[in-house]
């Protein structure tokens, strides 16, 4: 009976260990969207100040300012792309791993543990039954 409880604590320590893994990635990809939200508002910022010096001037380009609009555009997108693309790690995997298969055996372990108490039982009734009736 100490089995399935040892596999049931096994898979408690493999959830926390996924658990604290993915608050990690959680809180690194909540860090790199919201540099990437400052840096698509800066774009956004030097997109309408260049607008702006192109609608004053008449046709006259602000490069400077639609350069550095590219560049915070650019560096967004990576950011962005980074924060998206951000998936679970090695240990992350392992652990769930771990934890299932733990499971499972608790679960089969408590099932055969089951089966073999109703067994156990149903001898006993008919053995009862068998020595009553003699």
């Amino acid at each position: 009976m100490l089995r399935p409880l040892r596999l049931a604590r096994i898979a408690a320590e493999a959830e926390g260990l996924r658990l604290r893994y993915v608050a990690q990635r959680t809180v690194t990809r909540v860090i790199v969207g919201v540099v990437a939200l400052v840096f698509l508002l800066a774009a956004l910022v030097f997109f309408h100040v260049a607008f702006w010096f192109w609608l004053r001037r008449h046709f006259e380009s602000p490069a400077t300012s639609l350069i550095v609009a590219g560049g915070d555009l650019l560096i967004a997108l990576v950011f962005g792309l980074f924060a998206a693309r951000s998936s679970p790690g090695r240990l992350e995997t392992e652990a769930l791993e771990i934890r299932r298969r733990a499971l499972e055996n608790a679960t089969s372990t408590l099932t055969y543990s089951t089966l073999a108490a109703q067994a156990l039982r149903v001898g006993v009734s008919m053995f009862r039954r068998g020595r009553s009736s003699s």
